[in-house]
């Protein structure tokens, strides 16, 4: 009885509890996760590099650390990720969990995924060291692009040009420029008339076409404008002329009716 009090005093567990908190830190993490056999070891020492994560991602925050300080820190903070993720790999071989792909994303403090450049990530103050800065100033995004549907509805009569005359600009453009083409006209004219009034008589002048002339269209002028011409058509067929064309069709309607009103006699003499 007497040593069973004893176990039990204050003192005596203090001294027992310390005692395990010893055995618990000589119970180090191994160095290679590739070593540890158990599923459940395994598990456990992952967590333990996540609080280790936390607590100093927690540090990093304080920008008053200065800029050394805060290297040393975001470096301890990779390779920790560097160690969690063997861990985790030989999780998944010893058949648990496949954390890297269920597994949570690396989040910063706001809420955004934290950047970094070729596996190598930034934390807290780290970000506003000098030259890591510039690797988060992001360029601005390209405007959207619009789709066909929107652009649509831009498109009225005003895009085809049919609304080029309602500004009030071109129409007296349109009206100078061509009061300077008849002047133009007009005056080239006169010039050629002055020349062949001026002109030797020895030398012919072209004659100017009169553009109001209305041709005939007899039968006669024709033949004679074909006979006229340079040109001579020959007639490989005998033509008809046009009064043996009316004696002929004065013919054939004579027969029709001879043939009509013959079959209606013969009908009432039967």
């Amino acid at each position: 009885a007497r040593n069973a009090e004893k176990a039990m005093t204050t003192l005596a567990r203090w001294r027992a509890a310390q005692l395990g908190e010893n055995e618990k830190h000589k119970r180090r993490r191994p160095h290679l996760a590739s070593e540890c056999k158990s599923l459940y070891a395994c598990e456990k020492w992952r967590m333990q590099i996540i609080r280790e994560i936390a607590k100093k991602v927690a540090q990093i925050q304080n920008a008053g650390l200065g800029e050394f300080r805060i290297r040393d820190l975001n470096d301890e903070i990779n390779k920790l990720l560097r160690e969690k993720r063997h861990w985790e790999d030989q999780i998944k071989e010893l058949g648990g969990p496949d954390y890297q792909r269920t597994g949570p994303r690396m989040l910063d403090h706001e809420g955004k995924e934290v950047p970094g450049n070729r596996g190598y990530k930034y934390f807290g103050a780290a970000k506003e060291l000098p030259g890591v800065r510039e690797l988060f100033e992001q360029e601005p995004p390209p405007p959207p692009r619009k789709t066909r549907a929107e652009m649509m509805k831009d498109i009225d009569a005003d895009y085809y040009g049919y609304m080029d005359d309602d500004d009030g600009i071109l129409i007296p453009l349109e009206m100078g420029a061509e009061k300077l083409s008849i002047q133009k006209a007009v005056a080239l004219w006169k010039e050629r008339k002055e020349r062949s009034l001026t002109h030797d008589e020895d030398e012919e002048i072209p004659e100017e076409e009169h553009i109001y002339a209305v041709e005939e269209s007899d039968d006669e002028d024709v033949e004679k404008k074909k006979t006229e011409g340079d040109q001579k058509f020959i007639a490989h067929v005998p033509v008809p002329s046009q009064q043996e064309v009316e004696q002929a069709l004065l013919r054939r309607r004579k027969q029709e009716l001879l043939e009509k009103y013959g079959v209606q006699e013969q009908n009432q003499s039967l």
